[in-house]
């Protein structure tokens, strides 16, 4: 056992046990806490292979710690949190974990879209609360989902599953990416527009896209002046895409009906967040991929890069 792994979050014991014969492995204690900067510096700087979160930030300070790392495996689709050209440069190989999570992120995206749509959070709290007297006609009145038109920007493996559930609520699907998917179009009856004429026709505008410099602060005041005041905006890719004050504004203001977010641009978030203090906002804790399966699935799959990069041999999932 010459070759340490350091995992910056605890895993289950059932996971790590078929490695902890092979490798040594430094596991930080905590399951609900982010690993310690210092932690994180001191533990990398003797490891091989690196098993990180989407919220550990492995910048170049990280990599030039690592003298003798060979893989970073990130355990989530994204990789945003990780500079993958530095890590290039030094020869590091950075996985992720693609496919795994699709279907599970595509639920819990379309949970969302119909959550906020029906209000539904707000109508469990209100019963919960014990303020329901009396029904009423108009009581928590939502919108309808089947037969509107959903605009799905980023039709990546999980865009192409959410416009699948909207195909089951015979929706309109619009799409835009940075590719045409003819395969999503044929199958799925999905038109491609562009961004602008997505939002503007949309009645629930969904961000599914990665991260990245073209799309940092892609939806912004212009962008939510554009869409309809009936539209409920989703985000279920990353907090980054959407500048939040803007948001909290067009939602304020009656320039878009409302919001169901799992993901918000620096987590997390606390219960003062102005987002949280609008009644139109359905948020959750970014859970897109938070089921028991899925989640057993993406540590098992980044283990298993790791062990085949320190083996010599090729990653399942490659990113760079």
């Amino acid at each position: 056992m010459d070759k340490r792994i350091v995992i910056s979050r605890k895993l289950p014991e059932t996971i790590i046990s078929p490695y902890v014969n092979t490798y040594m492995i430094t596991m930080w204690p905590d399951e609900d806490k982010v690993m310690e900067r210092s932690s994180l510096l001191k533990d990398v700087s003797k490891a091989d292979a690196l098993l990180s979160m989407l919220t550990d930030k492995i910048d170049k300070e990280v990599i030039d710690h690592a003298k003798q790392l060979r893989i970073i495996a990130n355990m989530a689709v994204g990789y945003d949190n990780i500079d993958v050209d530095y890590a290039r440069e030094k020869g590091i190989v950075v996985t992720n974990t693609p496919d795994i999570l699709t279907e599970t992120t595509a639920d819990l995206t379309f949970l969302l879209v119909l959550a906020t749509a029906r209000k539904f959070v707000q109508a469990n709290r209100y019963i919960i609360d014990g303020q329901w007297k009396n029904w009423s006609p108009f009581l928590w009145a939502g919108t309808d989902v089947h037969q509107k038109t959903i605009g799905i920007v980023g039709m990546g493996r999980i865009g192409e599953a959410v416009a699948r559930r909207a195909k089951g609520f015979n929706m309109d699907i619009l799409y835009h990416n940075r590719n045409r998917k003819d395969k999503a179009e044929s199958e799925l009856g999905a038109h491609y527009v562009s961004f602008d004429r997505l939002v503007e026709k949309a009645d629930f505008v969904v961000s599914m896209t990665p991260l990245n410099e073209h799309t940092k602060d892609m939806f912004n005041e212009a962008v939510f002046k554009k869409m309809k005041k009936s539209a409920i905006f989703i985000n279920t890719s990353r907090g980054g895409v959407v500048k939040e004050k803007d948001l909290y504004e067009a939602l304020q203001n009656g320039e878009i009906a409302g919001a169901g977010l799992d993901v918000f641009k620096n987590e997390p978030i606390n219960e003062k967040h102005p987002l949280l203090q609008l009644e139109n906002v359905t948020a959750l804790p970014h859970i897109g991929s938070a089921t028991m399966e899925t989640r057993t699935a993406m540590a098992q799959l980044s283990l298993e890069n790791i062990d085949l990069v320190l083996k010599g041999k090729k990653p399942k999932t490659p990113v760079n």
